[in-house]
């Protein structure tokens, strides 16, 4: 067996991550947060519901009803209904599932455009400086600001929220995947890697990256509450879902003009928001006590 197979081995291992038995002993911990377990439960709860939402929902969220214009919750309409007829629990379902694809989407492509450009700065010293200072230029760009261009350029929608959710989460992700990469890069394997030969792709993936994603992943379930509430933000002012697109921060705006007459019609959108916002950022300081090496010492 040769030298580099060796060294690839060696650094392969620490590459890898934690074992299955691991990851399943992490989880055990993390159910055992009660705080954690009930967030994780209404989160689930919220998510299956969203994507379930044609099931789930008892009337149809887009059909209007003036016989029955701003009811107060009853039996019949669990949440009310708004100032056309609509049932609000089904329009709050249909709109959990539009905030949270939103957020979700904001994080994935925010998360791999943003890890991208951390790695490659750090691996190669002379574009650290640049893409760091394109980091600092994006970060001096508030996420309504950028909303507030797309839309201007590209008309308002959910499309313009999805590119101002994507902007405002990449420096941030890049910033922190430049720092967890300067670390490894100063690890043993990196230089045992470069001193047999291994290629600049092997080695930025199967040994930089893969040392780095626990990291990246933990500040993304932090980062996700936050981009559900830029983005309901968004939809408050009118940038994102245009009626009768239900979407929560939309529908909460559609029910500022009747706060005195049918409270229930802003309050109940506003609630389902701070209730997801609640949980992820519950669920997100919990898998950080968990999967973060540094709070188990």
């Amino acid at each position: 067996m040769t030298a580099e197979t060796l060294h690839a081995n060696a650094a392969s291992d620490s590459a890898a991550g934690p074992t299955l038995p691991g990851r399943a002993h992490l989880l055990r911990r993390l159910m055992r947060d009660r705080i954690a377990a009930a967030a994780a439960l209404v989160l689930g709860t919220v998510v299956l519901a969203a994507v379930f939402a044609p099931l789930v929902s008892p009337y149809d969220p887009y059909l209007t009803d003036l016989t029955k214009v701003m009811r107060p919750p009853d039996a019949q309409h669990w949440f009310g209904t708004d100032n056309t007829g609509r049932d609000i629990f089904s329009r709050t379902i249909y709109g959990a599932r539009n905030t949270l694809m939103l957020g979700l989407v904001g994080v994935i492509f925010g998360g791999l455009f943003g890890g991208v450009l951390g790695i490659l700065a750090a691996f190669y010293q002379r574009l650290d400086g640049p893409i760091m200072r394109l980091v600092d230029v994006m970060l001096a760009f508030p996420a309504i600001l950028i909303g507030l261009a797309v839309a201007a350029i590209f008309g308002a929608g959910l499309a313009a929220v999805v590119i101002a959710l994507v902007v405002a989460t990449v420096p941030d992700v890049a910033r922190v995947a430049r720092g967890a990469a300067v670390g490894v890069m100063g690890q043993e394997f990196m230089e045992a890697g470069r001193a047999v030969g291994v290629s600049d792709r092997t080695l930025m993936w199967r040994y930089l990256t893969l040392n780095c994603i626990s990291t990246i992943f933990v500040f993304l379930t932090l980062r996700f509450g936050q981009i559900i509430l830029i983005g309901s933000a968004l939809g408050f002012l009118g940038m994102g879902a245009q009626p009768p697109t239900a979407e929560l921060g939309m529908m909460a705006a559609q029910g500022r003009d009747f706060l005195f007459m049918a409270p229930h019609i802003a309050t109940i959108p506003s609630l389902a928001i701070f209730v997801i916002v609640l949980a992820a950022n519950l669920l997100g300081d919990a898998m950080r006590d968990v999967l973060d090496p540094r709070l188990q010492q």
